[in-house]
């Protein structure tokens, strides 16, 4: 379905489109004259404009050329009983995708329009390409470090990036393994062709081999068109496979097949297209126990497991967390237009007193916060996490230490005890809590501590919490980045 807004004086033309091309299934607007159809582009984007060339107040030929001048991403096509050369020209010259001739039969408007998606697709595709080069080439991402542990890290970077072989980043989630990866492409001589990311754990099985692979048209519903995957789009470039242990067993064999044959196959073809492509994967998973347990094949793990890399927490590396907070306060000055000057001494106590179970993406989220928040020239403890508070509902993960010895006590008893918790804090002058925050970090405690009973199994975590294999992924997706 495609939104299609249709310009026109002629009432009974736009009723009769209007019909014609929402029984197509297409998504319509109408306007009366190029000035009204100029209104409506400011407020909605649409795939196709079609538009009539003679109006009253605005026609056909001044509204192209203020879509061009204004920017405006939309493909346009003309209608006109005036099948002049010069028109016609004068229409593509000022930038419309086609023209049709009054009266038109409905098939050639169908044929017109289908060509013109298409078009759009392309470019948006295209867009979409180069944004990706862009980052790979031109994203100067450095790591921040003082600690011994990721300058080891650093130095293992700038020895692997030459080389062609396939690395596999192992840390928590939030440890900064999409940095790496960029790091590992633009140290590389692939740095001029594109660097794509892809993330196996957020996408349905079921559309992942497309995803990956790419389809031909008519390979199965909803396929109207050839549509390149990441491997060809990364084409002399890197991959980056995130959350690699997430993929599905039978797109594991066909991963494998990849890398050892170095050509991909796109869904509903039988050509083989020969790709170049350096993968580069990550996961937070312990893979030696996947493999152990028969949830990763053991020969796609060594395929991909040429060169290791294992990211250190945060926690681990207390001194690199003021270097990192001072880079996110520079660079969040810059976005949100302020000019805080660093971090006083409160500040600073607080934010080496934190346990960081989020990692770097923990502390980037607090510091954005006290950003948007300070009223101070500088950032103070005034917006930041209260560390004396973490063993209620901030840092540390519930463990099985940290339970009642009882285990006798039901669920309801044990929320008892962290809602009184909260009490003995509202008790304190001058404590507010943030009922949303307090929830979801108990959750996200609670699927952690599961997740540690189940040695990482999610299908056993999501079966112990009452829930499905689905919504447990979600719920971990959703609150690894709140």
């Amino acid at each position: 379905m495609a939104k299609l807004l249709i310009v026109d004086d002629d009432l009974s033309l736009r009723q009769f489109l209007t019909i014609f091309l929402r029984k197509e299934g297409h998504d319509i607007e109408v306007a009366s004259n190029g000035l009204r159809a100029l209104e409506t582009l400011k407020e909605t984007r649409f795939d196709v404009v079609l538009t009539d060339l003679r109006m009253p107040r605005m026609g056909g030929l001044d509204l192209l050329s203020e879509i061009a001048e204004r920017g405006i991403s939309t493909q346009v096509i003309v209608m006109t009983a005036y099948s002049t050369t010069e028109t016609a020209l004068e229409a593509m010259r000022r930038g419309a995708y086609d023209y049709i001739v009054k009266p038109f039969q409905l098939d050639a408007v169908r044929v017109v329009i289908e060509k013109c998606l298409e078009k759009g697709s392309l470019i948006a595709e295209n867009k979409q390409l180069k944004q990706e080069l862009a980052k790979g080439g031109k994203r100067q991402v450095e790591l921040i470090y003082h600690s011994e542990a990721m300058a080891n890290v650093d130095g293992m970077i700038a020895r692997v990036a030459p080389t062609p072989s396939s690395v596999l980043l192992l840390g928590e989630s939030g440890t900064g393994k999409e940095v790496v990866a960029r790091l590992l492409h633009r140290r590389s001589e692939r740095q001029g062709r594109p660097f794509v990311a892809i993330n196996c754990g957020a996408i349905p099985d079921q559309l992942m081999e497309s995803e990956l692979f790419g389809h031909v048209k008519g390979s199965f519903t909803g396929a109207t068109k050839d549509k390149k995957g990441l491997f060809e789009a990364a084409n002399g470039g890197t991959l980056f496979l995130d959350e690699i242990g997430e993929l599905s067993f039978s797109l594991q064999v066909k991963l494998l097949r990849v890398l050892q044959e170095r050509t991909i196959t796109p869904v509903g073809s039988t050509a083989e297209v020969p790709i170049d492509v350096r993968v580069v994967a990550a996961t937070h998973k312990e893979m030696r126990a996947a493999v152990r347990d028969g949830e990763f094949r053991a020969d796609l793990y060594y395929r991909l497991n040429v060169i290791e890399i294992r990211l250190p927490p945060l926690r681990e590396r207390r001194e690199d967390v003021l270097p990192l907070a001072a880079h996110f306060l520079e660079r969040l000055n810059r976005r949100m237009g302020r000019d805080l000057r660093g971090f006083d001494e409160s500040a600073r106590r607080v934010l080496r007193q934190l346990s960081y179970f989020g990692n770097v993406r923990e502390l980037e989220n607090i510091v954005e916060r006290a950003v948007a928040l300070e009223t101070a020239t500088q950032i103070t403890a005034t917006y930041l996490p209260d560390p004396g508070s973490s063993s209620v509902f901030h840092a540390a993960p519930v463990t099985e230490q940290t339970l009642p010895t009882d285990t006798t006590r039901t669920a309801e008893e044990l929320v008892a005890q962290f809602v009184e918790g909260v009490d003995r804090l509202l008790q304190q002058p001058d404590r507010d809590l943030e009922l949303e925050h307090i929830l979801t970090v108990l959750e996200r405690d609670v699927l952690r501590c599961t997740l540690e009973h189940t040695h990482q199994n999610k299908t056993d975590a999501a079966a112990r919490l009452g829930m499905s294999f689905r919504q447990f992924r979600y719920k971990i997706a959703k609150l690894a980045n709140a």
